[in-house]
């Protein structure tokens, strides 16, 4: 992690850890030829991350929800890229990355509904 600092938000150091294990599974899915695959899940992956980090700047508390908002869809898409994952390969690094998503999507899901409250 060289940018992201220690004492930085967890979700941001979460996601960011998310996308690079993610990353590096599609190059597993790569080295299988699966590059339709692997292209889409590191889209998806990625942006998870790309949408909190965008979050820590919002301009207003409605930027900050929507783009965590973004940040849910793209935890939803990959979720299903994972799915696909294992009915078609089933390699042994999906159930560390599953697990590893229903962890962010529950901390985004709570800082989404918490921001809407405050």
């Amino acid at each position: 992690m060289s940018r992201l600092k220690a004492d930085e938000n967890p979700i941001v150091l979460k996601t960011f850890s998310f996308a690079v294990n993610a990353a590096k599974y599609c190059q597993v899915l790569q080295k299988s030829k699966d590059f339709p695959l692997a292209n889409q899940l590191f889209k998806s992956s990625t942006s998870i991350g790309a949408n909190v980090r965008e979050a820590q700047n919002a301009e207003s508390k409605a930027d900050f929800i929507h783009k965590f908002k973004i940040a849910i869809k793209e935890v939803d898409e990959t979720e299903y890229w994972l799915a696909l994952c294992k009915e078609l390969h089933n390699h042994s690094e999906l159930p560390a990355l599953n697990e590893q998503l229903i962890e962010i999507q529950k901390i985004i899901n709570k800082i989404i509904s918490t921001s809407k409250k405050a």
